[in-house]
């Protein structure tokens, strides 16, 4: 059976760097924690906190020491809190996350109605949102997962931005709602460029694989978007976070199959996963 990579796959730009900071602080020595996993990888996570660095839900776990900012963000007020208690704050937030708060507080600041489309919950979200309705002078922020989810009352001006791990099609279709209503919104594109790059590459190798492995944290939301791009391409597709969960009769039968990750997965965490399918 022959193993094919996606030509991009894994850890992005932001999560490296995230990941980088962390390693850092490991080195010199100092008591740290994260203010929520640094990144939507369990395993990661674990390591880090056997490593000395352990997640916390919120400021009231952390009495000394860093505090590092995960990946995704956080609200302003949150930053602003860790100061008042005297902890030192080293920012991981992934640069594209940071250029969507920044357009979402634009567009609040400039007096439009800012329509954020992504997945209410996720820190990334809230992160944006809080952002944006800082600047809002009082007028709600919306969070829409699809078009369908826009209400009947938004009035102009209009100003979308995206999460950074949305896909175009999803940004294009609510674009296209707002304008069917005669409405020009004024639109952010803050996908990032690196998801774009992974779920167009996981898409072209689903075509040409008999199955397909998207290996990643179930909690990435990244990653479950690959997985449903190559679900919707190759019926055998499979997502698992560690080689233990893969069972080798998902491969009866192929000939090649196929390996993608999401941008919170570690080459490290590839490597291994394609070496045991290399092996069956």
């Amino acid at each position: 059976m022959r193993v094919a990579r996606a030509r991009y796959a894994g850890a992005c730009y932001g999560v490296q760097r995230a990941l980088d900071i962390a390693y850092a602080t490991i080195l010199d020595g100092c008591p740290a924690h994260t203010l929520g996993p640094l990144i939507h990888n369990p395993q990661v996570v674990k390591s880090l906190e056997d490593r000395g660095i352990a997640a916390a839900e919120s400021l009231d776990g952390i009495q000394e020491g860093l505090v590092i900012v995960r990946s995704h963000g956080v609200v302003p007020q949150v930053k602003a809190d860790a100061c008042k208690r005297g902890l030192t704050l080293v920012d991981a937030t992934c640069p594209h996350v940071a250029r969507a708060q920044s357009a979402a507080a634009s567009l609040a600041s400039e007096g439009c109605q800012v329509v954020i489309v992504g997945e209410k919950g996720h820190p990334e979200i809230e992160g944006i949102t809080a952002y944006a309705a800082a600047c809002s002078h009082g007028r709600p922020v919306l969070v829409v997962g699809s078009a369908s989810e826009l209400p009947d009352d938004i009035e102009e001006p209009v100003g979308v931005v995206v999460q950074t791990t949305q896909s175009k099609e999803n940004l294009d279709a609510v674009v296209a709602a707002l304008e069917e209503r005669g409405l020009r919104p004024i639109v952010k594109n803050t996908i990032c460029f690196a998801t774009r790059q992974r779920q167009e590459s996981a898409a072209e190798l689903a075509g040409q694989v008999d199955a397909l492995v998207v290996i990643g944290g179930r909690n990435s939301s990244n990653t479950s978007r690959l997985f449903e791009i190559c679900k919707a391409r190759c019926a055998r597709s499979f997502h698992i976070e560690s080689p233990e969960e893969i069972d080798p009769a998902w491969f009866v039968g192929c000939g090649t199959v196929g390996v993608t990750a999401g941008a919170s997965t570690p080459e490290e965490q590839i490597e291994v996963v394609v070496s045991f399918l290399e092996s069956l």
